[in-house]
Order: structure tokens, then sequence, then C-alpha cells
């Protein structure tokens, strides 16, 4: 199983939004390292869905439910988006300023590549963020 970070800004798509629709493609993502991690997705991978640019934070878990295939909002037929589904809220919130701020996490690649949409978590990096949210 790997595991991811996935940005969304909330006032266009939410986690509340993708609990209230149960499944839902992650489209829209036009940068060639973000689809590359898409396309290393894997049915029951993990992925935090993290809100960008309102609130800063991850707020849920999610499942990726239906791997790789094409983005229905491409009609170039270049770019790639997978399903993914809402596995659990967050007791609470997880900040960009409290990951900043926690030694645990000075390698997360979203704390390095600050613009890409779709990053790569370890399986440590992950735990511990779960951890966080029940601090």
């Amino acid at each position: 199983m790997h595991y991811w970070l996935m940005k969304s800004e909330p006032d266009a798509f939410s986690y509340d939004d993708l609990v209230a629709k149960g499944k839902a493609e992650w489209d829209g993502v036009r940068n060639h390292a973000a689809q590359g991690h898409m396309k290393a997705m894997r049915k029951g991978d993990l992925a935090f869905f993290y809100h960008s640019n309102i609130g800063v934070e991850a707020v849920g878990i999610m499942t990726i439910v239906e791997e790789a295939a094409p983005d229905s909002t491409d009609e170039t037929g270049k770019w790639i988006a997978v399903h993914v589904a809402p596995r659990e809220k967050l007791a609470k919130p997880v900040t960009l300023t409290a990951m900043k701020a926690d030694p645990a996490l000075a390698d997360m690649a979203m704390l390095r590549q600050s613009r890409l949409s779709v990053s790569p978590l370890t399986k440590e990096q992950f735990d511990h963020i779960v951890a966080m949210s029940k601090a």
C-alpha cells in the first residue's frame, strides 16, 4: 500500500463534497510530476484530502477506488485521473503550519515542493499526521 496527499481548493471541491458524492474523479491535474504520482496509485491506497488556499490543512482520508484512466475533463486526451472515495474525516484538521513545525515531517515531499497538488507520503509520515489529528 502507498500513501499520498492530494490537494483541492475547498471552494471548488471540499472533503464534505466528496462525502456527499460518495465517490469522485480526481480530475483537472495538469502537472507532469503530480500525474506521475497518480499513475503510481493503486486501488486501496490511502490519501489525505488537503484543503489548499483556504484552510491549508489535511481534513480527511480518502481511498483510491479506481486507478489511472483518461481524465474526463481533458479534451486533448493527454491527462489522467483517479477515482477516490471518502474513508474518514480527521478528528481535527492538521494545518500546514503544524506540519512544517514538526521535525518528523521535515522530509515530506509536499513541504519541499509546496506547489505540487499530488505528492507521496511514507507510511510513517501518514501515521504521524493521523496521530497529530488525534492529539
